[in-house]
């Protein structure tokens, strides 16, 4: 995985990813805050936790596609 580099500061590629899917978790939320959908949720640090992971694989797996187009493509 590629690192960024953020004025001479080497950052993981990972973790600016999950700060992206931290942001599309936190956007989620307020959203469904708004609708009042949270009623429909029976755990909620359950789900929390994986809209995180699932928009954190989502965003990982498109950013290694925008860098390495065609590795794992079928």
């Amino acid at each position: 995985m590629a690192e960024l580099d953020l004025n001479g500061v080497f950052v993981p590629g990972l973790l600016a990813w999950a700060a992206l899917a931290y942001l599309g978790r936190s956007l989620i939320a307020w959203m469904m805050d708004l609708t009042g959908a949270w009623r429909f949720i029976w755990h909620r640090p359950l789900f929390d936790m994986s809209l995180f992971v699932i928009l954190w694989g989502g965003v990982s797996d498109l950013m290694f596609n925008i860098g390495f187009p065609g590795i794992g493509a079928s």
